[in-house]
């Protein structure tokens, strides 16, 4: 009865809204509304890290390099690249292009682009991803060439789309505000916690957009959500707080319709390996026996994820699948509990705190966990936050464990050394488990100095081998994307990345 309370609550909820909802709405044929649930924090691309930023970004922006659906990367504003070496980057620019402002886009752009980033001109997190670049000559208007200081096989990947887009030479800080660049779309205005609005880049230099306008509607609240897509304020949202059961009340409506695939966001438990109880492996093993993710994933995500067995999404090149799994087994957790030296006394064998946000799946997510570790004899607590409140304890390490979703960051195998390795923890990186294993640093510096995806390929078999079996994670599932439409929308090409391309070839059909 507990999985069906939301489906009941927003049924009810849209029922008693019904009367209110039901005068006619005429949408500006020219304009799609898109529903997004924050802020961009930052419209220029050095700076902005934020969900929102690199996705609207990657619409007013180009970039270096694209990604194509398998991950891999493609060309972009360079058409065609070559490495003579392990320490050099030679790219070929696209001849023609402009920014939005009329001036022309050349190397010297380019070189001005990554240059404000390694030279502090504009700070950002960002410029750590070019930390092995030495210098960047403009040789000509059409060719730039990165130096590097030592080999650094993810570069490719961190000049493809949703990294850092190219700026207008001398570009400072005012970009945030007023972001100039050579994408399919023109910035138009913004105003925090409310709208975005671009419009049609006419003079673009690829495929132009069919759509004159986009909006990007703020709507916080999940609930808002539901019902201004079902009003038809709102054309189009993807992959949205509410829960699985609020799509299928929205599938029901006759004017919406409801696209998804498979997505590459990973959903993860995390370990504090610091932990007296969590530093033992054997606990970290038994916890993920304990766990059944397929009641998880049939009635909370309503089949809407697939079980994950990598921080990899499949759809990398790099992602290896047959490495040891944990599949349901309350017996064997027992056993590796027992052996590391947790009795059960009075049906408890240990309590640990589990962090996590206010948001309702993972609560309804937490709430399934709690009763099956305490199956096993784990007595489970947990502690719910605001997100920021969440995330500043995740970053600063106090929590026993959390849980949290890669969102486009775990694509590349770079994750490997952002996530898990040694010199990466807080504030260096992303490693807030703590997690430090010689061998796996060695593995990941060494497949960072090869360029051959041949060689890196069987290291990253092996580090994936390795976390594996030692668990700082618990690999849930990767989430589906689910995209909600009005029918006037048509044309919509989902990603496994989840982002706002579609945008690029949606069309707006006229009313007759």
């Amino acid at each position: 009865m507990l999985m069906r309370r939301p489906l009941l609550r927003t049924a009810a909820l849209l029922a008693l809204m019904a009367p209110f909802l039901s005068c006619s709405h005429r949408p500006d044929p020219n304009t799609l509304v898109m529903v997004i649930d924050s802020s961009p924090t930052n419209l220029d691309p050095r700076v902005g890290i934020d969900g929102q930023s690199e996705r609207i970004d990657s619409l007013i922006f180009d970039y270096l390099l694209t990604r194509g659906d398998n991950l891999n990367v493609a060309p972009g504003l360079a058409e065609r690249w070559e490495i003579p070496d392990s320490l050099t980057y030679i790219f070929h620019l696209h001849k023609g292009v402009r920014f939005h402002d009329g001036r022309p886009l050349t190397a010297r752009d380019v070189k001005w682009t990554f240059d404000s980033l390694l030279t502090g001109k504009v700070r950002s997190p960002r410029g750590a991803a070019y930390r092995f670049v030495d210098h960047i000559d403009a040789v000509d208007d059409s060719t730039v060439v990165f130096h590097l200081k030592e080999p650094d096989s993810p570069l490719l990947w961190n000049f493809s789309t949703g990294a850092v887009g190219i700026v207008p030479y001398g570009s400072g800080g005012e970009l945030g505000a007023h972001p100039i660049g050579s994408g399919p779309f023109k910035f138009v205005s913004a105003e925090m916690d409310k709208e975005v609005v671009i419009e049609r880049n006419d003079e673009y230099w690829g495929e132009k957009p069919k759509i004159a306008r986009v909006r990007f509607a703020v709507v916080p609240d999940a609930t808002t959500q539901a019902l201004e897509m079902r009003k038809g304020s709102g054309d189009v949202i993807i992959n949205a707080m509410f829960s699985p059961d609020s799509v299928l009340t929205l599938e029901r409506e006759p004017t919406l319709e409801v696209e998804s695939g498979p997505g590459t966001r990973l959903a993860y438990l995390a370990f504090n390996l610091r932990d007296p109880i969590l530093k033992d492996v054997h606990v970290r093993q038994a916890i993920a026996y304990a766990l059944d993710r397929k009641p998880m994933t049939e009635y909370l995500w309503r089949n809407e994820a697939q079980p994950a067995r990598s921080v990899l999404p499949p759809q990398s090149w790099a992602y290896d699948g047959n490495v040891e799994t944990y599949d349901h087994d309350p017996g064997k957790a027992r056993t590796l509990l027992d052996a590391a030296g947790y009795p059960e006394v009075n049906g408890v064998r240990f309590h640990i705190t589990m962090k996590t946000s206010t948001d309702e799946n993972t609560r309804l997510m937490v709430a399934v966990i709690q009763q099956q570790l305490r199956e096993v004899g784990i007595a489970l607590d947990i502690r719910s936050f605001e997100f920021a409140t969440f995330f500043a304890d995740v970053v600063r390490g106090a929590f026993q464990m959390y849980g949290l979703r890669w969102i486009g960051g775990n694509e590349d195998p770079d994750i490997f050394e952002y996530a898990f390795h040694s010199s990466r923890f807080p504030p260096n990186g992303a490693n807030r488990s703590y997690y430090s294993n010689p061998k796996v640093d060695a593995l990941i510096d060494q497949a960072r100095r090869a360029t051959d995806p041949a060689v890196r390929k069987p290291l990253y078999f092996e580090v994936q081998r390795i976390l594996a079996e030692q668990e700082p994670y618990v690999d849930l599932w990767y989430l589906d994307n689910v995209l909600i439409h009005n029918k006037r929308v048509r044309n919509l090409k989902l990603n496994p990345a989840g982002n706002y391309d579609f945008l690029k070839t949606a069309e707006l059909v006229p009313k007759s």
